[in-house]
């Protein structure tokens, strides 16, 4: 793992397990192969607050940047739990 996801996994740990299940999936699963643009949405996307990241995962609202919207969505719509 190189040193800026070794960053973002620690950014991904939240005060929900839950939150850290999802983030850390998206991580896992499609960090590598991401371009720079999805890649730097999903870092701004780990600022926002976790009561609005749980909001947006549950479909309650969504964020306004469509590179993080694209990212909720794809965490939201996994194969996997």
């Amino acid at each position: 793992m190189n040193a800026d996801a070794a960053r973002l996994r620690w950014r991904c740990r939240r005060g929900m397990r839950e939150l850290d299940q999802l983030l850390g999936w998206w991580l896992d699963a499609r960090f590598a192969q991401a371009g720079n643009a999805e890649k730097s949405a999903f870092s701004t996307l780990l600022d926002a607050q976790d009561p609005q990241l749980w909001d947006w995962f549950c479909g309650r609202g969504a964020p306004h940047d469509p590179g993080q919207r694209r990212i909720v969505d794809e965490i939201r719509n996994r194969d996997c739990v």
